[in-house]
């Protein structure tokens, strides 16, 4: 990637497969961020632009790759597929960016809090932010990343459900183990086998209350 194509993609802003970090003052939050998208749909993370979109690059780029080296080995879990490519700033010489791709993981990762952690949470990426994965959105994650197909049994329960969702727009685990009259880890049971089936879809949402809706892109 040259200073021009770098540009062009600072100027679109973060997004699902964007993300900006200005210093590598705090190198576990990068990590952060990194598994988030190696969880999701993989993407860049430009070290040395600002979130107001100003491409200043790092004082420092080989502190910076070996602080940031250091941190993707003690923080993920297991380690990320990533390159590094190092853009000098077209204004500074003397100050690069350091553009890290990080793949979509064939594999569930994993940001830990401290190294000594021994395996951690798994982070997804929505939209410009990254965040814990509910119970619900980690067992989904798992079942795509070994592309594992289901089978499930329609009955009651699937029936209220499915009845709810043709005159609401969405539900809750909590919504649906209430509607049902079932406890908590089976109205989770049921939405995650129907999300890898492919009947519903997931919205996750930061406060870990996600969204459960028909999946309208299965033609009927």
């Amino acid at each position: 990637m040259d200073f021009e194509e770098l540009r062009k993609l600072v100027k679109q802003g973060e997004g699902q497969r964007v993300e900006f970090k200005l210093k590598a003052t705090h190198p576990e939050k990068i990590v952060r961020g990194m598994v988030a998208l190696a969880n999701s749909e993989g993407g860049w993370l430009f070290l040395g632009v600002g979130d107001d979109r100003l491409i200043k690059g790092v004082k420092f780029p080989a502190d910076d790759e070996f602080v940031m080296a250091k941190a993707i080995g003690e923080y993920a879990s297991p380690p990320l597929r990533y390159r590094l490519e190092k853009i000098p700033i077209d204004e500074n010489p003397d100050r690069e960016v350091l553009a890290f791709y990080i793949a979509k993981g064939s594999e569930l990762h994993y940001f830990k809090e401290t190294p000594q952690e021994r395996r951690g949470k798994a982070y997804i990426r929505i939209a410009d932010k990254s965040f814990k994965a509910s119970p619900e959105m980690w067992e989904v994650l798992k079942y795509r990343i070994k592309n594992k197909s289901v089978k499930f049994h329609y009955g009651d329960n699937e029936r209220v459900l499915l009845q709810y969702l043709e005159k609401n727009k969405h539900i809750t685990v909590d919504e649906f183990a209430t509607l049902a009259q079932i406890p908590r880890p089976k109205a989770s049971r049921t939405l995650i086998l129907l999300v890898v089936a492919r009947v519903l879809k997931i919205y996750p949402q930061e406060s870990g209350q996600d969204f459960f809706e028909f999946n309208e892109d299965v033609e009927s």
